[in-house]
């Protein structure tokens, strides 16, 4: 999860956040050497008294900063595309989950079982145990297998509301009326935090999302004891 002054990201916990990361950091190396570039262009003008003609009319030159500039939109567009492309696939899910938004909580419901759903709320500060974090904690986390493709299927019965989780790599906007759907795989163990990220009304800030990854046997005891409870 995030830190206090963190400038970065959070750290990847799915392939998709790490292309994410890797993006990011090809994308502002890019931006970097162009800042230098510009930056050592305009200090050359500025300090120096000479005056080369060639420089003030030359078709070659004209055809450099032409040329250059669409080659740097395409190194940068073509890795956006495939990510995007990669964002969108849903291949053969192993578990789908519908996440419902409403003011100002989440439930979910495991579709590939019978009567398999609860309600997520946030947990109050005054409730809140040594280790948990303030407007982060819910009393029922959504629980995931690790290293399984995991299919969340997103709406809301109110208002616009948006399920997202940085470290995974996700953030769909969950609309009343309308089911989207996006796919991850967390590709290590852990509790991954994340909040509605539409303004939603009076409590936005107070429906956490906490996502849960933990190997197979441990979510088929999981859903045995959730099961046997209801």
């Amino acid at each position: 999860m995030a830190h206090p002054s963190q400038l970065g990201f959070q750290d990847a916990a799915s392939p998709v956040m790490e292309e994410l990361l890797h993006f990011h950091d090809h994308a502002l190396m890019i931006i970097l050497l162009i800042s230098v570039f510009v930056l050592y262009i305009i200090l050359t003008m500025v300090t120096s008294k000479l005056t080369n003609l060639n420089l003030l009319d030359s078709q070659e030159i004209e055809i450099i900063w032409t040329v250059l500039p669409a080659m740097i939109l395409i190194l940068i567009a073509l890795p956006s595309l495939r990510i995007l492309y990669l964002m969108d696939e849903i291949n053969d899910p192993h578990l789908t989950i519908k996440a419902m938004g409403h003011q100002w909580y989440w439930s979910y419901e495991y579709t590939d079982y019978e009567d398999l759903g609860f309600d997520s709320y946030m947990i109050p500060t005054q409730d809140l145990t040594p280790g948990q974090f303030r407007l982060l904690e819910a009393d029922h986390r959504m629980v995931i297998p690790v290293e399984s493709p995991v299919r969340v299927l997103v709406s809301a019965e109110d208002v616009l509301h948006s399920w997202a989780v940085p470290s995974l790599g996700i953030k769909m906007d969950a609309v009343p009326g309308r089911l989207n759907q996006t796919a991850f795989i967390a590709s290590r163990a852990g509790v991954f935090y994340g909040q509605c990220s539409e303004i939603c009304g009076a409590n936005h800030s107070f429906m956490p999302i906490v996502v849960e990854a933990v190997p197979l046997e441990h979510f088929e005891n999981w859903s045995s004891l959730l099961l046997e409870d209801a």
